[in-house]
């Protein structure tokens, strides 16, 4: 536990969502199962095994230790989360969660709820993706973007705040749409995103009526039964990217599953979209380093041709 005991003394205050202890990168021997998350203003800290008393009382020591010299005014407001064996049990172990809990990131504000359930309304991880997406819809006008698996449409907030004329965004998990919408309101857009709360596989025909479109988000869970499994759905979305796209128009394919390597995406999409050109992966943020690169979260960024495909003779 001493690597998470020592991040935890040297943590500067935070102000944005973000990761402050990445112990599931595999980087820090005897840590690998400690995850500690800032949501400010609660501390999130996760642990995929169970956790002793004696282990957690040692963390909350040094938890107001270092708050006690960051903002010694404030409350220290901190939940642990253990999640082992397809269980997850949520504490709320010092101060309160505000209710509604707003965070920001780079300017954006979202809603989250750290106390319940494992997904906590903001992918940390996906920070440098969403940075991709603003930078690059402020590079053209009237951006038309379709966000597929859009959860609470961060992306979606982030593209209309660069810029984009349009934003579908589709998801099956009505709640999470819902509070999508309410992270357009905090952000003060009123006009140009969509809410769809479809089964994407039963919604292609509207989907595609809408398009064509400048970019397309593909950010699907890994594994969900009853609606996305990776190693076999996956190819149906790849097989639709060159109908959805405009000429020149990008895809961004996420993949967060540590058992599916980059190759998975790659070598499917050269067989099922040939036409679309691989450009990059998009890093990660520097605290999610990994032991291995094919682990970590896969970010794959595509684009398609700039002229139309003119079949030779």
């Amino acid at each position: 536990m001493q690597a998470l005991l020592n991040a935890i003394a040297q943590m500067d205050m935070p102000h944005d969502a973000q990761r402050v202890f990445h112990g599931r990168g595999g980087l820090h021997l005897g840590c690998e199962h400690w995850v500690l998350d800032a949501y400010p203003p609660v501390w999130v800290l996760t642990s995929f095994q169970p956790a002793t008393d004696e282990e957690l009382q040692t963390l909350h020591r040094a938890l107001t230790e270092r708050w006690q010299q960051l903002a010694s005014r404030l409350p220290l407001n901190w939940v642990y989360q253990c999640r082992h064996d397809g269980k997850t049990e949520t504490r709320l172990m010092a101060g309160s969660v505000p209710e509604p809990h707003v965070v920001t990131e780079n300017g954006s504000r979202y809603r989250v709820h750290v106390d319940k359930g494992q997904n906590h309304g903001l992918f940390l991880d996906m920070a440098e993706g969403r940075r991709w997406v603003r930078e690059n819809v402020a590079t053209r006008p009237r951006f038309k973007v379709l966000n597929l698996f859009a959860y609470t449409c961060a992306f979606s907030v982030v593209a209309l705040q660069a810029g984009a004329k349009q934003v579908v965004n589709v998801d099956m998990s009505q709640s999470a749409l819902a509070t999508g919408q309410q992270n357009h309101q905090l952000n003060g857009i009123t006009a140009g995103a969509s809410f769809l709360a479809h089964d994407i596989f039963k919604t292609w025909g509207k989907i595609t009526r809408g398009g064509p479109y400048d970019l397309v988000i593909v950010d699907p869970p890994s594994f969900q039964r009853g609606s996305f499994v990776a190693t076999k759905d996956y190819a149906r979305l790849m097989r639709r990217l060159p109908d959805l796209l405009d000429l020149g128009g990008h895809a961004l394919l996420c993949l967060n599953a540590p058992e599916l390597g980059v190759a998975f995406l790659q070598d499917q999409m050269r067989e099922l979209a040939p036409q679309l050109a691989f450009v990059q992966r998009l890093p990660n943020p520097a605290v999610f380093a990994d032991v291995s690169d094919e682990r970590s979260l896969k970010v794959l960024l595509y684009k398609a041709p700039d002229s139309p495909y003119l079949p030779s003779i």
